[in-house]
């Protein structure tokens, strides 16, 4: 397929030079589309073959418009660049080439060096608010932030993931241009920025495509918000495609992570939006691409994805961490620790192994490099998806955490940070929406209901006292301070979140290239031992015991006890007691070894 050019852009308004503007819109269900800009006389499209409605005229940019449907209805382009507002106010055209780029020269960072900072844009006040955060996370040792989904959406406030409008970004935060400036502001500070994007599902208010567009689904399958998007179409291929593109090239975005893949679950597109971005992307610029997706799919990381989000290893850290083995935890419940030794070792814990459903899921990928895999401790989901929206550090023990955040930040997988973890904050992240009327009490409810499962709020009674998503105070609560350190224990994270980012960056991310998982041992409940050959041939080694109790433990190898550099203890003495055979209860080590001499065996 050739090189998309904004000449052969299919979908949406697009500026062919500074006074006109061509408007295409695929209604293959529409006898007549009308685009209405405003305060002029209605234009007719013209139809074209395979349900295309095209016109070329004079309107430059900023002009609002609407696509009128058979002389019955108006509404907003499904492609549209921006909103004069809410998803049922006029569209506008936008001219991609009008924001003047102050750092045109960036062309990204290696994927090895990512460590990811996940947020959203519109607690932090937009994104012009988000703006003001980047020379702190610069100075933390961020190297890349994601910002949670941009496409418009019902409201002023949602977690995005309802948008409707995907090649616009979100209005109440701000503008087209504001966000360039954003990613123009994290590029000068040395900052790729992703974004997260939602492939497999439009939002339940503000969509119109079943009007005029029936074919954009399939209603032989379904996904959990409804009819499948049919992937099938080459018309519905190229409207997402094209928005990845847009993204990439027009706003300059480093990276791209899909949302929830397993529900759009057709491997041939997935395959065919990484080829087009790595033929549209110039071989010399960075583009990181990564999945979500719960059928552990590794095959899609050697096909154009660089890396999957790893909820296994969450999951598995999670049960240990806190002993909360409710809903799909319960598939970590039964022998948590080795599962963490098999994700330390091989990536996913589950690949093909039976769940609590009595169904195989995963595919193996033991032959992956461990950056193939991005860890965390926590994320928007594992945070929002509680019914209070409580961190992890209200959940686990302190020192437990401190543990894992070593391995986290250590470990030569892909880390990823939520807003906030790197202080402690104390405000939650809660699920919120902006709905009204009967989809906002559908909401509620359904948002309640779904923690019939948790023993916590088996009590309808209980299950009253989750706060209304819809609710304003909602969203107010989860606005963090992430400048604040009143307390003992903030300053302590604080701290250790620094200390390890820059260890990672001297020690561990140069030697990235190359690494490989060579096993990970099962020390006791709660205890492991992981060792890996970076790509230099040093042998990087992490000891961590999540448990409240000590463990016998007298490491064998070439990693102890003088040939050793010790990168980092935790608590401090650990090494010591580690040398008398005992591993500290909440503990973690790290030890790096150089590479053996020519002749020498590993």
């Amino acid at each position: 397929m050739p090189l998309r050019t904004l000449e052969t852009w299919p979908h949406g308004a697009i500026m062919l030079d500074a006074e006109h503007t061509r408007f295409a819109l695929w209604a293959p269900d529409a006898f007549y589309v009308s685009v209405e800009v405003e305060n002029h006389p209605s234009q007719p499209l013209l139809p074209q073959a395979d349900g295309w409605f095209v016109i070329q005229t004079r309107c430059p940019a900023g002009t609002r418009y609407r696509y009128n449907i058979d002389g019955e209805l108006e509404v907003p382009d499904p492609a549209a660049r921006a909103q004069a507002g809410d998803v049922d106010s006029h569209s506008v055209v936008v001219d991609p080439l009008a924001y003047h780029w102050q750092h045109s020269t960036w062309q990204g960072r290696p994927w090895h060096e990512a460590v990811i900072y996940e947020l959203h844009v519109g607690v932090l006040g937009g994104y012009s608010g988000v703006e003001k955060h980047l020379p702190r996370l610069a100075a933390l040792g961020i190297t890349a932030i994601e910002l949670m989904p941009l496409a418009q959406f019902p409201g002023t406030r949602n977690w995005g993931y309802d948008g409707v409008f995907p090649y616009a970004p979100q209005a109440s935060y701000g503008s087209p241009e504001q966000l360039k400036q954003l990613i123009d502001a994290a590029h000068g500070l040395g900052i790729a920025v992703i974004l997260d994007v939602v492939y497999n599902h439009f939002g339940p208010d503000g969509n119109y495509l079943h009007r005029y567009a029936q074919s954009f689904f399939r209603e032989d399958k379904h996904t959990p918000w409804g009819a499948a998007i049919d992937f099938r179409r080459r018309e519905v291929r190229d409207f997402f495609i094209d928005n990845a593109l847009m993204w990439l090239l027009e706003y300059r975005f480093d990276g791209l992570r899909l949302d929830a893949v397993h529900a759009i679950d057709d491997p041939e597109f997935l395959q065919e939006l990484a080829h087009r971005v790595r033929q549209q992307v110039p071989p010399d610029r960075h583009v990181w691409l990564t999945l979500e997706n719960e059928f552990n799919q590794a095959s899609l990381l050697e096909q154009g994805y660089d890396a999957q989000w790893n909820d296994d290893g969450h999951n598995a850290l999670h049960v240990l961490l806190t002993g909360e083995t409710d809903a799909y935890y319960a598939d970590f419940a039964d022998q948590p620790t080795e599962k963490l030794a098999r994700c330390l070792s091989q990536g996913f814990v589950y690949q093909g192994h039976t769940t609590r459903h009595g169904t195989p899921r995963g595919e193996p990928s033991g032959h992956l490099p461990p950056s193939a895999f991005v860890l965390f401790l926590q994320n928007h989901d594992q945070i929002g998806n509680r019914a209070l929206g409580e961190r992890l550090h209200h959940l686990a023990p302190a020192q437990a955490l401190h543990a894992a955040t070593v391995l986290l930040l250590l470990s030569p997988m892909i880390p990823l940070l939520f807003m906030g973890d790197e202080g402690a904050v104390s405000e939650p992240f809660l699920f919120f929406t902006s709905h009204h009327g009967e989809l906002a009490k559908a909401v509620r409810e359904g948002r309640r209901n779904e923690f019939a499962a948790f023993n916590a709020f088996a009590d309808p009674h209980k299950r009253e006292q989750i706060p209304d998503p819809n609710a304003p105070e909602t969203f107010q609560a989860c606005q963090p301070d992430l400048a604040q350190a009143n307390t003992l224990a903030q300053r302590t994270t604080q701290a250790l979140y620094r200390q390890l980012l820059e260890i990672r960056h001297r020690e561990i991310t140069p030697r990235l290239p190359g690494a490989q998982a060579l096993g990970a041992e099962v020390l006791a409940e709660g205890a492991v031992c992981a060792r890996w050959r970076l790509g230099d041939g040093s042998l990087l080694r992490i000891d961590l015991n999540l448990s409240a109790q000590p463990v016998v433990h007298s490491p064998q190898g070439p990693a102890y006890p003088d040939q050793a550099l010790q990168l980092f203890e935790y608590p401090q003495e650990a090494f010591s007691l580690l040398h008398q055979g005992t591993l500290a209860p909440y503990s973690a080590l790290v030890s790096l070894t150089a590479p053996p001499m020519t002749g020498e065996r590993p």
